[in-house]
């Protein structure tokens, strides 16, 4: 079973590089984009995790995304440590056209399963999830 999850994984993540290149992104660069556009403002740290990476490697790919001017980050802030990190209009058009060549690895994938049968497998995929605690 971790055998093939691993594998569908793998593919999943071949087809996302290939397609983001052309975007001039790397998956965890999208990652990153993605979660700013869904929820602006969040830290190194909440990028770190949302993108199940560590936050040494979240901060290469952060510094990256702000070289190529795509995000902004406060340089200080009012309430604790943690500096809020925005999407510049730039990251917005990068993410929108690298997000359609995403949903459509997305779609070819999901089209490969009946609508039924997809239903379940996303619901076995949570429980099993959850039985390893994560």
């Amino acid at each position: 079973m971790g055998y093939r999850l691993k594998k569908a994984s793998a593919a999943l993540r071949g087809a996302m590089d290939k397609a983001l290149r052309e975007h001039d992104l790397t998956v965890p660069q999208y990652s990153c984009l993605e979660l700013l556009d869904e929820q602006p403002g969040l830290s190194n740290a909440d990028l770190a995790r949302g993108t199940f990476v560590t936050r040494q490697s979240a901060n290469v790919v952060l510094r990256g995304l702000k070289d190529a001017g795509l995000i902004t980050q406060a340089t200080s802030t009012d309430h604790g440590r943690a500096l809020p990190i925005h999407l510049t209009a730039a990251g917005q058009q990068r993410l929108h056209g690298a997000r359609s060549a995403v949903y459509a690895i997305e779609q070819r994938m999901i089209e490969s399963i009946p609508a039924q049968r997809m239903t379940a497998l996303l619901a076995d995929l949570d429980t099993m999830t959850e039985a390893l605690g994560a």
